[in-house]
């Protein structure tokens, strides 16, 4: 499986994702209740070798994650349920990452930490609808061995 793959499985075990039909790969629909994975690549955060020439990088994978809902212009309401969709999915993953459920991607599961974060409401339309964004960054550190063989 994909690490985009294992993100979007990960999801969708959210408690209140059934509020979506969808949830695809880079794209989102204006039809409501579907969202998209939005992944903007690895960012190598720092790196570190020792003298024997193993290596310890720490990632970050980056995602926006959209959401379209029904949102009427004006509609205060509606506005409400939506926003606290977004901040319970924010939650939910902070829990998910300290309670170490969420999904791993490194060689140290123990260190990894998965954030959403800067919800906001992204676009809303006079048809009805609202897209609603959300930033999720994952950190994980990868080990890299030499190869070498040290006689001692």
């Amino acid at each position: 499986m994909s690490d985009i793959e294992k993100m979007r499985s990960w999801i969708a075990t959210f408690p209140e994702h059934q509020k979506l039909d969808g949830f695809q790969v880079d794209y989102t629909d204006s039809v409501p209740n579907n969202g998209g994975i939005f992944p903007s690549g690895l960012v190598e955060v720092s790196r570190k070798a020792d003298i024997f020439g193993n290596i310890t990088v720490e990632n970050q994978y980056n995602f926006g994650l959209y959401y379209v809902f029904l949102k009427s212009p004006g509609d205060d309401e509606g506005a409400a349920v939506n926003a606290d969709w977004v901040m319970d999915f924010q939650k939910w993953v902070q829990e998910q990452s300290l309670r170490h459920l969420a999904p791993t991607f490194g060689d140290d599961p123990s260190t990894e930490r998965i954030q959403a974060q800067n919800g906001v409401l992204y676009d809303a339309d006079e048809e009805g609808t609202a897209t609603y964004m959300v930033q999720l960054s994952v950190n994980f550190i990868k080990e890299i061995r030499s190869e070498s063989k040290w006689l001692i």
